[in-house]
């Protein structure tokens, strides 16, 4: 009897080169199958420790004001006391456990870092050390349009929760990021749409600090104490006076404009 060619290829018990190479790739789409899928339960994990974090932020905010009358201040005059820690000059890093917010943030009192931030900080030394990867309104909750500061303390004067008439449609934080060369860092405030002076807010734009990295997503807590993740509406303008990336490093901002939109406590009428 003649054999085919295919048989006497084949090894006794074994299997044809094709047949191999079948199976490799087979085994190698099912890893790539559970490799995406496990990244992505890591990021969900990530996103929901980073939303808990916010509204532990939120809810240290809301103690804070319960107790003094108003909201945490954003800084003060010197900018050497933030809501995030304080330095001994501006050249020095900031201690995140002597923040202006560190009495309400349990026994570590200071602000839990953000699991999503870690793989974007292109550096340990960021000149913003303390915030955790989020970022205050310091435009209207922890300061005021204009900035001005109390005479005998030198706190910037927050805001009051009288003044914010729709607390759940008002930013209190967001996860929040700077673009510099080469990557990100941190960054203390989450910027509004527009620079607001005293006047209301005008034409220029500030650097986007809001950072829309939950799987492109920002995550947003609220003065009512509820967070949120937002999708970006307005872009960054690209590379800033840093020299990093606005555009290309997720930052933005998100919801409407006008009058400063979700930042502002008393937007103009929709």
């Amino acid at each position: 009897m003649i054999r085919s060619a295919q048989s006497r290829c084949r090894p006794a018990g074994g299997f044809t080169l094709v047949e191999v190479l079948v199976v490799s790739s087979v085994i190698a789409v099912l890893a790539g199958i559970a490799s995406a899928s496990a990244k992505a339960m890591i990021t969900r994990a990530r996103i929901i420790e980073s939303t808990a974090n916010l509204r532990s932020l939120a809810l240290a905010n809301t103690d804070y004001q319960a107790d003094n009358g108003m909201f945490c201040p954003a800084d003060d005059q010197s900018n050497n006391r933030r809501w995030h820690g304080s330095r001994t000059s501006t050249s020095a890093k900031f201690d995140p456990t002597t923040g202006l917010l560190a009495p309400y943030l349990g026994k570590s009192m200071r602000v839990n870092i953000c699991p999503l931030f870690k793989e974007f900080v292109s550096s340990s030394a960021s000149f913003e050390n303390g915030t955790g990867g989020y970022g205050y309104n310091s435009a209207y909750i922890g300061g005021r349009p204009g900035g001005r500061f109390d005479k005998s303390t030198k706190l910037r004067i927050p805001a009051r929760l009288a003044n914010v008439p729709d607390p759940g449609r008002t930013v209190m934080f967001t996860t929040t990021a700077y673009a510099i060369t080469g990557g990100l860092q941190e960054y203390a405030y989450c910027e509004p749409p527009f620079w607001d002076f005293g006047a209301g807010p005008g034409g220029a734009r500030p650097s986007p600090s809001v950072h829309f990295r939950a799987n492109g997503k920002a995550l947003v807590a609220w003065c009512d104490g509820s967070v949120t993740t937002e999708a970006r509406t307005a872009a960054g303008s690209g590379s800033n006076v840093s020299g990093g990336d606005e555009s290309q490093s997720k930052l933005g901002w998100f919801g409407r404009e006008a009058q400063n939109g979700y930042w502002n406590p008393q937007p103009a009428a929709e």
